[in-house]
């Protein structure tokens, strides 16, 4: 291969070795011009890896993307201001160019990479580095970004209730799943809120201060007393309730049971 000119070792010869294609060897008949984008336009991973070295100079991402290849594909897919969302954001490059290219976005990476590549390489960014895209663009720095955490999974491998989610994980999850939209702030009672007319109240994990497993779980007629009024319809999470059908009905309350009807949203 290194004979007929079909690799390349970098400028220094010591660089890992890359594959050279040809536009002539491409297998393609007529291909449309805008399907073809050569190295020279886009970049290639030569280019990409000595980008990827800027932020992580001692362990460079080894499979990243030319940040002028992305640019190609942003420019094509959207405008500034849209949302952009990579779910396997790798060394940060999707992130890094919608960064510079005045969109938003949202990257999610369950390695370790997240935090020894992307968020280095975010923060250069938001500093204003020149490596890239940069000059091209005239990016001079600012914005920022925020760094979110996985918290545990709030159903474990059976389907039941993870053992380490709290009352405000799950009140989140069942505020969602009812309004399809964030809840607001972390509940101080087992009512999260009410939406389109309708409360909604999570009994779970002790919230009314009775702090054994089974604790306030269960909906009782004591405990429906004692639950933040509301004059109209109720949704009350719990475990377990010891209303029949005609009590619900006759206090406006829909019992739902937790993890199954949960579970299956």
């Amino acid at each position: 291969m290194d004979e007929n000119n079909e690799i390349w070792f970098g400028v220094d010869g010591k660089a890992t070795p890359s594959r050279k294609t040809f536009l002539s060897e491409l297998k393609i008949d007529a291909p449309p011009t805008a399907t073809v984008w050569l190295h020279s336009d886009v970049g290639n991973n030569h280019e990409a890896r000595e980008e990827s070295k800027v932020f992580n100079p001692d362990s460079p991402f080894p499979t990243p993307k030319p940040e002028r290849l992305l640019t190609r594909i942003l420019e094509i897919g959207s405008k500034p201001g849209d949302l952009v969302l990579d779910s396997f954001l790798g060394s940060g490059t999707t992130a890094a160019v919608a960064h510079k290219l005045g969109r938003r976005y949202i990257g999610i990476e369950l390695g370790e990479h997240a935090v020894t590549h992307c968020v280095p390489r975010l923060r250069k960014v938001v500093d204003g580095e020149q490596g890239g895209i940069s000059k091209a663009v005239v990016w001079q720095g600012g914005g920022g970004f925020r760094f979110f955490r996985l918290g545990e999974p709030v159903f474990d491998e059976t389907n039941r209730i993870h053992p380490a989610v709290t009352y405000p994980a799950l009140a989140a999850h069942v505020w969602f799943s009812e309004a399809h939209f964030p809840l607001p702030a972390a509940p101080q009672s087992p009512l999260l809120g009410v939406h389109n007319g309708t409360a909604y109240y999570l009994l779970f994990n002790g919230i009314l201060g009775d702090r054994r497993p089974e604790g306030g779980n269960v909906l009782t007629q004591r405990l429906l007393r004692l639950l933040p009024p509301f004059a109209g319809p109720r949704v009350i999470y719990g475990e377990v309730s010891l209303l029949d059908e005609g009590r619900l009905r006759a206090e406006g309350v829909t019992f739902k049971k937790i993890p199954y009807e949960l579970a299956a949203r």
